[in-house]
């Protein structure tokens, strides 16, 4: 077993998809120790170290890295489509001097390996399943141009650190991931918690942004978490890889299995004056497969049925 009785450092290991990563490394015989800054720990699992400090900060950063074999880092800003452009360059500076910091960091205290994430808006607009060396040095559209030359710039910063370091690096390019312990705050929420809640909450008007065509490519989090830990074992050679499901899905067929699962029974009201993205987003995924053996095993419906259940039991409680 790859991680068994290994030490894994998973920065943002408070939040949503840190959680999930140090569950499944948990579930792999590894040991975790999670960067708790502002938020205590979902898991209570008493296996599991914590260290305290802000990764923002050389001197914490560093001191989280000690006798770590392997770094998931999976800290960062996040933000809504409605976010100000303004409020988006706040994100995009933290999260340019958090990442540079683990990556030193990283490459100072000799971790063997280093996950990082990229994500699918570095790519441009495309209308078919777009593969890793597509990029072809494009801009994303404007709604992702500052996030994804952001992640573009993390692969830049990697890609520096494997050649003149020790450190293995991976970098997978994540689609849309959902699932429970996502940010339901519907200041910052992402289309998937923001309808849920919603839905669950019995809104009506149901109102949806968008024109309910828009397709994308949606992955629960235990299906990603997954993917995450194959390619830091199996592919940490900094090259990306696609890790989605693999197809697209409508808002609209979202929104009404969302709505199915809720018991909430409302004419959704698709509202294309609202900020949206583009049009489609789905990627090829068949690297994750042949060099990972990467597959998804929870079908979108499966899975956001799972997630309505499981946030309304926390909203009952």
């Amino acid at each position: 077993m790859f991680f068994q009785h290994r030490l894994s450092l998973v920065t943002g290991g408070t939040g949503f998809i840190g959680t999930h990563l140090a569950q499944a490394l948990l579930n792999a015989g590894g040991r975790v120790r999670l960067a708790v800054h502002q938020r205590a720990p979902i898991i209570s699992d008493s296996s599991v170290e914590t260290v305290h400090g802000d990764l923002a900060d050389p001197q914490d950063c560093l001191r989280a890295m000690q006798g770590v074999q392997f770094v998931f880092h999976a800290a960062g800003a996040v933000s809504g489509v409605g976010v100000s452009p303004e409020d988006a360059m706040a994100g995009i500076v933290k999260n340019l001097n958090l990442t540079a910091q683990v990556l030193h960091a990283a490459w100072a205290a000799k971790v063997e390996r280093i996950l990082i994430f990229s994500s699918s808006t570095v790519y441009p607009a495309t209308d078919h399943p777009i593969r890793e060396d597509e990029l072809c040095e494009q801009p994303p559209p404007p709604s992702y141009l500052g996030y994804g030359r952001m992640r573009r710039y993390f692969e830049h910063l990697a890609e520096f650190v494997a050649s003149r370091s020790t450190v293995k690096v991976a970098l997978v390019r994540p689609t849309a991931v959902y699932g429970p312990y996502d940010d339901f705050d519907p200041s910052r929420s992402h289309v998937i918690p923001a309808l849920v809640r919603k839905a669950v909450e019995k809104a009506n008007p149901f109102e949806v942004w968008g024109s309910g065509n828009e397709m994308r490519d949606f992955l629960h989090v235990e299906d990603f978490a997954r993917g995450c830990l194959l390619a830091i074992e199996k592919h940490a050679v900094c090259d990306p890889i696609n890790i989605g499901y693999g197809s697209a899905v409508s808002i609209r067929e979202v929104v009404e299995t969302i709505l199915k699962a809720a018991g909430h029974d409302v004419s959704p009201r698709f509202d294309s004056s609202k900020p949206t993205t583009i049009p489609i987003r789905t990627v090829d995924t068949s690297k994750a497969r042949r060099v990972l053996g990467f597959e998804p095993h929870i079908p979108i419906e499966a899975g956001l049925s799972d997630l309505v259940h499981w946030y309304a039991a926390r909203a009952a409680s």
